[in-house]
């Protein structure tokens, strides 16, 4: 059985958003969408008392937002297998929870709390720091309104050792799905203290630097690229700090992959400084694949 596309929808247009992006990446992949709303979103932000009714106004307000939630997935793709669960905790630990069995989780950048469009709420930031399948954060296009991949492009920042494997081959599962072509970026520098004033050996340190980004590049794709010979790669090094390179590069991108490592009993958020950077501040939807390392 395929695994669902899993979304958090608690009735802002940020999550409805992701509802729609999601349903798209559905109909693409060919997988169900499960819509999830945790019950007590509304308890900590204090519904509004409604008179007359058998039910609590949290549970109507629940099933109201589900069934519009479902409804514009249904008019977006009608082939797309739909299902809805009002579930009794906290955001965060259903989401978690649903990771386990979801080929990756949509959420929007913010909540029904959010104060600005600027900050990643604190929901999206803590699930896409400890799920344990991908996360897709609908960072980018301010207005709010899902939009079909327009520039045909996805970005693939590649870190170092053997945890970008599974970053890697989301990307070109995404952009074989996408009919993308696929830039995979490395990002290197040339530390000050490598440098020499001897003008006959002025580039070399740089351009050791970059060789060995090139090589890192290359070893990181062989595998994946042997499996999607279809995929438009294209291979780039960068001088300067990942993290500019990864924002500069989201400008003209439908989709950001970059992998985290999740440590085995760790607590907290296990993210890094790039993918922090880079889902606050993220010209396009990034997402997170965590591999153990």
């Amino acid at each position: 059985m395929e695994l669902p596309l899993v979304v958090g929808v608690d009735g802002s247009e940020s999550s409805l958003r992701a509802v729609d992006w999601a349903t798209d990446e559905a109909a693409l992949r060919g997988v169900p969408l499960r819509l999830v709303y945790a019950s007590l979103w509304e308890r900590y932000e204090g519904a509004a008392l409604v008179e007359g009714l058998d039910r609590s106004p949290e549970q109507v307000m629940a099933d109201n937002v589900m069934e519009a939630a479902a409804q514009r997935a249904h008019r977006r793709a009608p082939e797309v297998k739909v299902t809805t669960d009002v579930l009794p905790d906290d955001a965060v630990s259903v989401l978690l929870n649903e990771a386990h069995t979801a080929a990756a989780l949509v959420v929007g950048s913010r909540g029904r709390s959010g104060l600005t469009e600027l900050l990643l709420g604190s929901v999206s930031l803590t699930v896409a720091g400890r799920a344990a399948c991908p996360v897709i954060v609908l960072r980018g296009n301010r207005d709010n309104q899902a939009r079909a991949g327009t520039h045909r492009r996805v970005v693939l920042g590649v870190g170092e050792g053997p945890h970008g494997t599974a970053a890697t081959r989301f990307a070109f599962e995404e952009a074989e799905v996408r009919k993308a072509a696929l830039d995979s970026v490395r990002a290197w520098r040339c530390p000050a203290y490598e440098s020499t004033d001897d003008p006959l050996l002025a580039g070399e340190p740089a351009r050791l630097h970059e060789q060995r980004a090139a090589e890192i590049l290359e070893s990181a794709l062989s595998e994946a690229a042997a499996e999607h010979p279809i995929v438009e790669l294209r291979r780039r090094t960068a001088e300067g700090s990942v993290r500019r390179v990864l924002l500069d590069a989201s400008d003209d991108a439908d989709l950001l992959v970059v992998g985290v490592r999740r440590h085995h009993g760790l607590a907290g958020l296990q993210l890094g400084r790039v993918a922090h950077t880079l889902l606050h501040h993220s010209a396009c939807p990034v997402a997170v694949v965590p591999q153990r390392g």
